[in-house]
């Protein structure tokens, strides 16, 4: 039987993987993610943190609790990805709004100039699929199995 500190470190490896996999598509591949791809990084960056902190202390009723929380983290990185594949297929709507920087003491042409030749990226358009799935369903479907792994984390009993 595996050890929870295992599963744990398996579950942490799991949102580096998917975390550094969008890093390396975003300034190596040269795909910019958009703004739905930037909020399902926080679940990993998240979990990352949780499962360093639940390595370090030792086995019992915080580590149990940092799994369930850990596997909580990832039920969110699901529904994101779940969304944002809806979005996606054009099942439904994604945001209507767009996220900007602060632009004070920015002179109007300036501006117009940034928002004139600003890349736009859509959350509606699929910049990369493998076997039909998009990065979004691919964090869906990862992200629920390590979900499976915190919970199974969190089920063992401390050695």
């Amino acid at each position: 039987m595996t050890s929870r500190r295992v599963l744990i470190a398996l579950a942490t490896l799991g949102s580096l993987a998917l975390f550094g996999g969008a890093l390396l598509f975003q300034y190596y591949g040269g795909l910019a993610p958009c703004h739905l791809c930037l909020l399902q990084r926080w679940p990993h960056r998240i979990a990352l943190g949780i499962g360093v902190v639940a390595l370090l202390v030792p086995n019992g009723v915080i580590q149990r609790v940092l799994a369930l929380a850990g596997a909580l983290t990832m039920v969110v990185s699901v529904g994101l990805g779940i969304y944002h594949s809806g979005v996606e297929q054009k099942w439904w709507e994604g945001p209507t709004t767009c996220t900007a920087g602060s632009i004070s003491g920015v002179k109007t042409d300036d501006l117009l100039n940034q928002i004139m030749n600003a890349d736009v990226i859509h959350c509606d358009q699929i910049a990369w699929s493998m076997w039909g799935l998009s990065m979004a369903s691919w964090n869906a479907v990862i992200s629920a199995v390590l979900v499976a792994i915190w919970l199974t984390a969190a089920s063992r009993r401390a050695r």
